[in-house]
C-alpha cells in the first residue's frame, strides 16, 4: 500500500529530538575579525551553513540569538552583513568577555526562550563556542554545536574543540541535518520549508566546490 501520508506527530515540546517547538539557535562572534584567523575551514564552507542554519531558523520560527564581542569597545565590527541579513529583527547582543555565558545580557536573553535545547555555532571553536557550551552544560542545557559552521585557528584546535564539548555532553550535528530533524517528515506540509532551503544550498554549494571555495 502507497505511503503518502505523515505519521503521527510527537509531542514537539516534550520530543528528544530537535523540534521547532523546543530548540533556540544561538550564534556567536561571527565577525571579521574572527574569520580572519580561521584556519580550520573556508570562510565561504562556514558561511554556506551558519546561513543555511539561519533560514532554517527562520523559516520554522525556531528562536535565533546572536551575540558579538569588542564592538562597544572599538575593537572589533559587528557580525558579518550577508549572516545579519538572513535574519531581520534580531538584535546584537555585545558582550566584553570570551565567554557568552559569563554576560548577564546573553545568560537572559538564552534564558527567555523557555528552551533547554540550544543549537550553537560560534568563531572560534575552541574559545566562543567551547566556553558557553560547557557552562551551559553544567547548568543542565542541551547544546548542540553545528560543526560545520564553526572552525578555528587550526583543524587540530577545531577537532580537539568539538571532542571537549561532546566528553562533557554536547551532541555535534551539522546545518542540513538539523533542518532534516526540523523537518521530519516529507509528507508533513512544511516539509516545503526546508526542501526551499535545500534547493538553495545544494546549487550555492556546488558553485562554490566548481569554484574550488571549499
Amino acid at each position: 500500500m502507497p505511503k503518502t501520508q505523515p505519521e503521527p506527530i510527537r509531542d514537539p515540546v516534550a520530543d528528544h529530538l530537535l523540534t521547532p517547538e523546543n530548540c533556540a539557535v544561538v550564534l556567536i562572534d561571527y565577525q571579521p575579525e574572527q574569520y580572519r584567523t580561521v584556519t580550520s575551514s573556508s570562510r565561504d564552507e562556514i558561511n554556506l551553513n551558519v546561513i543555511a542554519l539561519c533560514k532554517l531558523a527562520r523559516a520554522y520560527e525556531v528562536p535565533v540569538i546572536v551575540s558579538t564581542v569588542g564592538v562597544d569597545m572599538g575593537v572589533n565590527t559587528g557580525t558579518a552583513a550577508e549572516i545579519l541579513a538572513e535574519l531581520p529583527g534580531v538584535k546584537e547582543i555585545d558582550r566584553s568577555g570570551v565567554n557568552a555565558w559569563e554576560d548577564e545580557e546573553f545568560r537572559n536573553a538564552v534564558k527567555a526562550t523557555g528552551r533547554k535545547k540550544i543549537v550553537m555555532a560560534g568563531l572560534w571553536t575552541e574559545v566562543c563556542l567551547t566556553f558557553p557550551t560547557l557552562d551551559m552544560l553544567a547548568e543542565g542545557f542541551e547544546v548542540y554545536p553545528v560543526a560545520d559552521a564553526v572552525g578555528g585557528i587550526s583543524p587540530v584546535a577545531h577537532h580537539q574543540a568539538l571532542e571537549r564539548m561532546r566528553a562533557a555532553g554536547a551532541t555535534p550535528v551539522t546545518a542540513i541535518q538539523f533542518g532534516s530533524e526540523l523537518m521530519r517528515n516529507w509528507a508533513r506540509e512544511s516539509s516545503q520549508r526546508f526542501r526551499e532551503v535545500l534547493q538553495w544550498y545544494f546549487p550555492k554549494r556546488f558553485g562554490l566546490m566548481k569554484e574550488g571555495k571549499i
